[in-house]
Order: C-alpha cells, then structure tokens, then sequence
C-alpha cells in the first residue's frame, strides 16, 4: 500500500505532519505494510491534508483528513474523493508545468524520468545553441514572473553576447501577496526547475545558475538544496550534463526578506552581497547582470516550463492561450474564495470564469465586489470587468495586469480606500529608497489618502497627480505600479472614498 501525504507548505500549515505521523503509528499499531510517500500538493488547498492511498488500483482521495481520521481512513470507512483527477476543480485544468506536482516523490530522481522528466534535456543537449533559442522563441513563452517579455528574446540576446562567463539567474523570490506557485513547484517538482535552468545554460552558453530564493520558505529551500545535491550526483548537473559533454552548474542561495529584491537588478545586487537597490537600465542584465556578465534572469514558472516545451515541442505549447499570450498560465486563487489554490490551465479563460466557476464564488457566501490580480501592486478589478479574458494585453487594454497571476477576491465588504492606502503603505514600506517618486511619493500618498478618509474629497485631484507621477518616474516597477490599485479603486469605487467625507460631515 503507497499512502501519499503532502509535505508541501499549505499541507503543513493545516496539520499534513501531524496527519502522516498519526497514519505511521496507526499502520504499524496494525502491522500493516504501508510506504508512506511525502508527495508536493495537487494545489487544491481546501482539501488539505489530501491523503490518497494506491492499492494497486489507482489513487483514491481523501481530505480534509484529520488524525483523529485516521483509523477510519484505514477501515475503509472514511468517505473517499475517488480518483483525484476526477475531482472538478482538477479534471478541468491543462496540467503542463505542473503536471507532476503532487504525483511524485518530489526528490526520488527515478520517479520523475518515469513521468516525463529529463526528456526535455536530453533533446535540447543534442541541439546547437541557435536551435534550443528558436524552440523557446517559436513556444511563444513570456516572463511568468509578471512582465511577460518574451523568453525567446532575452535568451537569444545572452547567447549572442561576448563573454568569457554567462549566467542563469532563477528569481525564486516570490513576495507577491496571494502567489504561491513558485513555491509549489520548488517543493513538489524541484527536478522540473533544475532542468528547465540546464537548458537555458545550454542554450545560452553559461555554465554557472543560481537560485535565488526567499528565507521565508524553509521548505523549499531545503528540498532544493537536496535537489541539487541528487542531480549532480546523477550527472544532471556538472562538468558533463547527461553525457553531451556540455557543462553547467548551479547552486541556491537565499535572500533576505526584501519586497524590492524580487525587482530582477536589485536581485542581482543582493546576489553580488550588495544592499539590494534597483539598478538604473541601460546596461540590460542580459548584457551586463551578475557580476557584470550577461545573465538570463527568468522567474520559476518561466524556467519551470522550459522542459515541458522541449518535450512535447513548441507548437504543442504555442497551440494553448489567446493572442500572444501563448501556452498555459498557472493561477493561484486565494482570498475570500471558496476554492482556493492553484489552478493551471491555457491563457483565454475570463475573470469571472475563475471567480465565480473555478473559485466558486466567496467563501462568505457574500457579493464579490473586487478581484486584485497580479499581487499588491495589482489593479482591483470590479464585476463589470468580469468577461476580461486572462491575456497580457487584453488585462493591459482593460487596466489590469496579471503579473504573477496570483488572483485575491475580496466580497462587498471590503472598503476600498482602505485597500488604496494599503497598497501605499505597502509601497513606502519596502521601497529601496533609490527614487524619489517611490521613496517619497509612496509616503505623500498615505498622508493624502489619509485626508481623504477623513472627508477631504479635494484632495483626490492631488493623489491623481502624485499617481501620475510615480507611475512615469519611478525606476523599477514597484513605484511604477502601485498607482494601479491605488487609482483603480478610486475609479471602480468612488462611494468607498465618497462615504468617508459624508461620515465626516
């Protein structure tokens, strides 16, 4: 009997070791022959602790388990899931990037060749480096991690550049709020991310990556450094990838807590142990990054999905999505949501789609009233913006941005303004100080939200203005951007701001 129980960070959080514990003692109470695998989550985090049990007949679910489960749930008697993959939430997602996260032993090498993995690798260590660029190019893959630049093209510039060193930089410093997915895959698929960085090095000629990953994650950082250590081991990394003669290497590092530092050029200071401040561009990081070398800087996802298009090859891929949003995107509902968790599936499906359908509305049983997507510097999207289908540019058309695609729902109680001048606290906060319009304008603006709340509706023509003006001067987009939910709760929610002045008065 194979029980598997996740060891992913949500599963913890809601008892998934207290739950695997009890399952050891009890089978063993019995004498009964159970490998209990520590697998990464399905991602649908409601259901957690997810435990499912393979007899020989397929996996069968069951969850929320409690331990106190746990005799029933070896009776047999425990109400089943049934298959997994059956469930609806699962059954109608296009699983690419994450198709073996919780279905593999998240360290155990073997396990993931037998799903798929490495095949990618090895096609792409028998390519040249101007055919691994254009098979990225022709997927249509963009930057995950919120700009969506096209992968191809920041590649191909690496390779082209004249260098005696290269780099591969994995920007693993997920600090959106709502966002997790980075996360999931580090801890459930860790080999995906290992690889996806090995093509890229071949790709680009750079024989050295770095991970770099947030101290807020103990989990992942400790399954990636095993990772790492069993693929060098196994000749996945090192002098000789896989037999093509071919190097590269790569190690993980951890940040320090910074918001800001998940900016790609304040990353690289931080990675160089400098104070992690935005760099002014030009030069590009792909020309002149790490150590002043020319460097691929690429999110999880990004790098994560790498394998999967080399694989399946590239107009497999570029066949998903809408516009030129190609292949798939992986959306992490979270907030007042009553299905939360992640959810993969191609680019087109609408806003309201995932609200409403796949998150099944709020878990108050309230009105949505606003969905901020793409984290805290995210636009508010009301329910009149609900038929925006999930693409770059249409988000873009409609003034959202879907950046990391972390989606938070909000019902009708939420009070707007409140909202606004968390998000330019948030800004003042962990601003690195660099810019004037960050550094200072983050901090005007709670003032002057703060005299709107206190009924000073003349002052919304001052906050437009300061908007205007971190927006077009901020170097790095945490002051460029957080004028999007500040102004867009402002615009979608006047009486939230309007209802302050009429308590006032």
């Amino acid at each position: 009997m194979k029980i598997y129980v996740p060891m992913d960070s949500a599963a913890k959080a809601l008892g998934a070791d207290e739950v695997a514990d009890a399952i050891a003692r009890e089978a063993k109470s019995r004498g009964i022959k159970a490998r209990i695998i520590r697998n990464g989550t399905r991602g649908m985090i409601w259901l957690e602790p997810l435990v499912e049990i393979d007899q020989g007949q397929g996996r069968v679910g069951y969850g929320p388990v409690a331990p106190e489960d746990v005799p029933a749930l070896l009776d047999g008697k425990l109400d089943s899931l049934g298959p997994v993959e059956e469930i609806p939430f699962f059954a109608r997602q296009t699983r690419l990037t994450f198709a073996r996260c919780g279905v593999i032993d998240p360290l155990d090498l073997d396990d993931y060749r037998a799903h798929g993995g490495l095949a990618g690798l090895r096609r792409a260590a028998a390519m040249s480096q101007p055919d691994i660029i254009t098979e990225v190019t022709d997927s249509g893959l963009r930057g995950r991690g919120g700009a969506g630049f096209p992968t191809g093209i920041k590649w191909k510039t690496v390779m082209e550049a004249e260098a005696p060193q290269k780099y591969i930089v994995c920007n693993a410093d997920e600090g959106d709020s709502g966002t997790f997915a980075d996360r999931m895959i580090m801890e459930g698929d860790p080999f995906t991310l290992i690889e996806g960085m090995a093509i890229a090095g071949l790709g680009v000629g750079a024989t050295r990556g770095y991970v770099y990953l947030r101290s807020e994650y103990p989990d992942a950082i400790r399954v990636m450094n095993e990772a790492v250590r069993i693929a060098r081991q196994n000749s996945v990394l090192g002098p000789d990838v896989l037999g093509s003669g071919r190097a590269f290497d790569m190690e993980i590092r951890m940040g320090a807590g910074a918001y800001v530092c998940g900016e790609e050029t304040s990353l690289l200071n931080s990675l160089e142990g400098k104070r992690g401040v935005v760099r002014a561009k030009p030069p590009l990081p792909a020309l002149e990054g790490f150590l002043g070398r020319p460097t691929v800087v690429n999110n999880v996802i990004s790098l994560a999905t790498v394998p999967v298009i080399f694989e399946k090859g590239a107009q497999n891929y570029a066949d998903l999505g809408i516009g030129r949003s190609r292949g798939t995107v992986t959306l992490q509902i979270a907030g007042n949501v009553r299905h939360g968790g992640l959810f993969e599936t191609g680019f087109g499906v609408t806003l309201g789609e995932i609200v409403n359908e796949i998150g099944g509305g709020t878990a108050s049983g309230r009105p949505v009233k606003a969905v901020q997507v793409g984290g805290p510097l995210g636009a508010y999207m009301p329910a009149d913006k609900f038929d925006t289908p999930t693409g770059y540019e249409e988000f873009d058309q409609n003034g959202g941005l879907i950046g990391h695609a972390g989606l938070v729902v909000f019902d009708d109680s939420a009070d707007m303004l409140k909202m606004a001048r968390f998000a330019m606290e948030f800004c003042a906060v962990e601003s690195c100080g660099k810019c004037t319009p960050c550094r200072i304008g983050a901090v005007r603006g709670v003032e002057t939200l703060d005299r709107i709340a206190e009924g000073d509706m003349a002052a919304t023509e001052l906050l437009t203005d300061l908007c205007e003006t971190m927006k077009d001067g901020s170097l790095c987009a945490l002051g460029g951007f957080t004028p999007l939910p500040v102004m867009s709760a402002l615009t979608h929610f006047p009486d939230d701001f309007a209802c302050h002045k009429e308590a006032a008065e």
